[in-house]
């Protein structure tokens, strides 16, 4: 493939799974005043400075248990290459990967400010007036317009991000919205490892169902894996990503997830084989057009043919919406 030639070449597994060189140039001594930010199963997320180019930076770790494992290394750099590669507005930029001082692998990208989209669909729920006044319906559907650009971008790289969720889905102070979390993300010519992916969910165990949560937390990226997914179908495609950014928009039109049962099995029970209560029956306190909520119901059709077939399709809809949306006002 001739990259120069090709504005939207496709992210392969050879440009991203393969490990450092022998020999490379290492520059983790630039880095200073570490700072906690968060923590996960496979690494650590701190904030620091960098001396040479004087700015803030993320830095992400993975664990000193995991640095000699094969896999996790592979997977650890396949989000670091997957985020540098995907330069987009709505993406993070990825500025350095190395070593540290305990031979554990690290990258670094830009250091964001603001709020996700969970914790602030959880204040609108609650009432706050300063949320309400700062994200109304509009302002919502940008965001989301604005997520699924990065998401079409990434489509057009062969890459399938797999993890959407409100989460993820970071909302910055000058109205900025970035995307986050690439580390499940699915390249091209790659199927489904499932090692990395739950692999026909209805049929394993509680215990292993269980592990999907976090104790006394939100149960997180089930509520918003597609029905191909839970089943552990061999292949998705961007119709899974369509799915999650309709379960997202379901979210913010009602207060809710369309599936959530009293544990992670009977979701998963919902996800795949109950329909979806419409978004006006599940919160008829909740003003918006019935065009959106037909968009929000053909994106999370179980059948992946019966959805948007692409994210730029889903796009255009939220774009006819917001436009409707308008010419109401001035009506």
């Amino acid at each position: 493939m001739n990259r120069k030639a090709d504005p939207y070449p496709k992210i392969i597994l050879s440009g991203t799974d393969h490990d450092l060189p022998e020999k490379f140039s290492n520059g983790f001594s630039r880095y200073v005043d570490f700072h906690l930010m968060g923590s996960g199963g496979n690494g650590i997320l701190r904030s620091c400075w960098d001396s040479v180019m004087g700015r803030p930076v993320a830095m992400k770790t993975l664990l000193p248990k995991l640095a000699t494992e094969k896999e996790h290394r592979r997977r650890f750099l396949r989000e670091a290459r997957v985020t540098a590669q995907l330069q987009h507005p709505n993406t993070v930029p990825v500025y350095d990967i190395g070593l540290d001082d305990q031979k554990c692998l690290y990258f670094t990208m830009k250091r964001i400010a603001g709020d996700d989209l969970y914790h602030i669909t959880q204040r609108l729920k609650e009432n706050d007036e300063d949320t309400i006044a700062e994200f109304t319906l509009e302002r919502l559907l940008d965001i989301l317009i604005q997520t699924g650009l990065a998401l079409a971008y990434a489509h057009s790289h062969g890459v399938i991000h797999r993890d959407i969720k409100p989460e993820n889905i970071w909302v910055g102070r000058f109205g900025e919205v970035v995307l986050l979390d690439w580390g499940v993300a699915k390249v091209w010519g790659q199927t489904d490892d499932t090692s990395e992916t739950p692999h026909n969910l209805m049929g394993d165990s509680e215990e292993q169902l269980q592990t999907l949560t976090r104790s006394g937390q939100r149960p997180g990226t089930p509520l918003y894996m597609s029905p191909e997914q839970v089943l552990g179908h061999k292949y998705v495609d961007e119709r899974t990503d369509i799915y999650s950014i309709g379960v997202v928009l379901y979210e913010l039109l009602t207060f809710s997830e369309p599936f959530r049962g009293p544990n992670v099995r009977a979701t998963f029970d919902q996800i795949v084989n109950d329909a979806p209560m419409p978004p006006s029956v599940r919160n008829p306190d909740r003003r918006f057009p019935r065009f959106l909520e037909r968009i929000c119901l053909k994106a999370i059709e179980k059948d992946p043919r019966d959805r948007f077939q692409t994210m730029l399709e889903l796009i255009a809809a939220l774009r006819q919406c917001e436009r409707e949306m308008v010419a109401s006002y001035e009506d």
